[in-house]
């Protein structure tokens, strides 16, 4: 049995189709294949179906496509039913985004050892299972959550097969080759990087040098940015007439660099200035050695700024940690946990240590990593972390490194952790970061209208970088319109998302995640009169059982989705405005009307 998802979604035996009728069908055998081997619940199945409008016989359809996948791969496959949901197991079969990722894997091992006709042959064996697009016949929102990183990781591995290429002396080939793929990728720097490498080894200096600036051109007119090192390296290369592509490649021992993973800071952050100035002085190591871990939480709703405000801190504190900044986001792009393992084996690259085919347990990962960073004045951010179980094994046993670490949710039990709750933006802050971004004489034309869109924003810093990005794109449009647009509760949301960024997308992944109790008690909070509550008059209002309603909004609060305050008297909770709209928008339309 050969199951294929680089391209349309199949399954064949004998090198015969198996016939998969309909979306929907192929849709829960992607998903179950993309899982490897886990539970996929029965409500992210719903979801990747019917999105936010399931049918009311939602169990029995998945139940029925869930037969007739059973029924149509035979007895090779076995989809076993495991509360939540179900798990395929694929037994001896074939899947080619698998093969794709192990062969891949193999190919950049050959190429950090050096052997670079084994690491060309490994990458284009991978490159060659694309059929086309990638899940080109399952529904929209499997494609939404899944496409991006399979589409990064055909990149990545293109851009890796390119590079042996360089170095193979195959410049002239890749060309042609080159030119269109820069065209549909046109930010993409390492591929315009040896795009310009390719014209000029081909002697074609002239047309580098133009190749240069048209990224630089498109990379400050889409994302405000200017070209990064490698770019600007190859330009200044080519500009003095230099070699851009290396004779040999070394061994990756003999290539060790200190690694400076940090995603780019953020130019007009704004606000959080308390919180910087206790990280300011916190994050560095003291002059005399001590044994007190250094380990940092910052924790708060979705689009509250905490990676921004993680990266901001640790850029204005590299120059206390001379052996280098390391960086990790602890999902899939789906939202999914990392596992401790993939984890560590990319951290160990970074570092250095040759993590090579024959794939140490993780035990022995823990023990290489843990003897790596030890005595080394390290920064390690670990973005969006899901639990303390997963980062048990991604701390450092000694005390030189700072862990920085940003999680929605509140974790357990871990021995010297400083925890920070960003708290929503005030009105004031959200103004500042507004003022920040948009030409100010547009803000001091109309600050009544400026002033609303920050409120309307209701403290989320991912909203008002949207709205800035918004008004910054339309520099003739006033600031009245978007204010109108957003005071419109039918239109707020959908205006609260610009190229990429999206308010709806990061509440929808945190809602995904809860409990279904957590998830029906967060709707019901919606229909609440008013913003802040206590845990009593929710009950009353809703008419449960006190004591039941406080663990409810606990466990919500853990979850970063709630904010609680002790008031004299009794302790109250707030529910943010955007949330509350967001989850509205998903009670049942009769509850509503009611």
């Amino acid at each position: 049995m050969e199951f294929r998802i680089l391209g349309p979604v199949e399954a064949r035996r004998d090198d015969e189709c198996v016939v998969l009728s309909g979306t929907k069908i192929k849709t829960v055998l992607a998903a179950l294949l993309l899982a490897r081997g886990r539970v996929v619940s029965d409500t992210r199945l719903s979801h990747l179906l019917w999105g936010w409008n399931p049918p009311a016989t939602v169990s029995a359809q998945i139940y029925t496509y869930i037969s007739r996948l059973r029924m149509q791969l035979g007895d090779g496959v076995q989809i076993v039913r495991q509360l939540p949901g179900y798990a395929l197991e694929a037994g001896n079969a074939r899947v080619d985004f698998l093969e794709f990722e192990r062969l891949a894997r193999l190919g950049a091992e050959a190429h950090e050892a050096g052997d670079l006709e084994r690491a060309d042959a490994h990458l284009r064996g991978a490159l060659e299972l694309w059929r086309g697009a990638a899940l080109s016949n399952v529904t929209e929102l499997l494609a939404d959550a899944e496409l991006p990183r399979l589409e990064e990781a055909w990149a990545a591995a293109t851009e890796l097969r390119i590079e042996v290429d360089l170095a193979l002396g195959r410049h002239r080939q890749l060309v042609p080759e080159l030119t269109p793929l820069v065209a549909e990728f046109p930010v993409r720097e390492r591929m315009r990087a040896q795009l310009m490498k390719a014209l000029y080894l081909c002697g074609r200096q002239a047309d580098a040098l133009t190749a240069y600036h048209e990224g630089r051109r498109v990379l400050a007119e889409e994302l405000g940015v200017t070209p990064g090192a490698e770019l600007a390296e190859v330009y200044q290369a080519v500009l003095a007439g230099e070699p851009v592509v290396e004779s040999t490649v070394l061994p990756v021992t003999a290539r060790v660099v200190t690694p400076a993973m940090l995603p780019p800071d953020i130019p007009d952050f704004t606000g959080r200035e308390a919180e910087m100035a206790e990280l300011r002085r916190l994050l560095p190591p003291s002059e005399e050695r001590t044994w007190h871990a250094r380990r940092f939480l910052l924790t708060g709703m979705p689009g509250s700024g905490k990676t921004a405000l993680a990266v901001r801190a640790a850029n204005e504190c590299l120059e206390a940690f001379p052996d280098g900044q390391l960086y990790v986001n602890l999902r899939h792009l789906d939202g999914s946990p990392r596992t401790p393992r993939d984890v560590l084996v990319g951290l160990l690259r970074a570092l250095g240590e040759p993590v090579g085919a024959a794939e140490p347990d993780l035990d022995e990962l823990i023990r290489l990593y843990r003897t790596r960073t030890a005595r080394r004045r390290l920064l390690l951010l670990l973005d969006n972390a899901v639990s303390e179980l997963q980062l048990s094994g991604l701390l450092p046993g000694a005390p030189e490194p700072a862990v920085l670490i940003t999680s929605q949710t509140a974790l357990g039990p871990i021995g010297g952790l400083h925890t920070m709750v960003l708290p929503p933006l005030s009105t004031e802050e959200s103004l500042r970061m507004l003022s920040a971004a948009v030409d100010p004489m547009r803000i001091e034309a109309e600050p009544e209208a400026a002033r609303e869109i920050a409120r309307h924003c209701a403290g989320l810093p991912l909203a008002v970088r949207i709205a800035a990005t918004r008004l910054a794109g339309r520099p003739r449009s006033s600031l009245r319109r978007l204010a109108d647009r957003l005071a419109d509760p039918r239109s707020r949301l959908q205006e609260l998302q610009v190229r990429g960024l999206s308010v709806p997308r990061s509440l929808e992944m945190s809602l995904r995640r809860l409990r279904h109790e957590d998830r029906e008690l967060l709707l019901l909070l919606s229909g609440l009169e008013h913003e802040v509550f206590s845990a009593r008059s929710a009950a009353r209002s809703l008419g449960l059982a006190a004591a039941e309603m406080e663990e409810g909004l606990e466990s919500l609060v853990d979850e970063g989705l709630l904010a609680f305050s002790d008031e004299p008297g009794e302790s109250v909770y707030q529910l943010n405005n955007l949330l509350r709209l967001f989850a509205e928008t998903g009670r049942p339309r009769q509850e509503r009307a009611a």
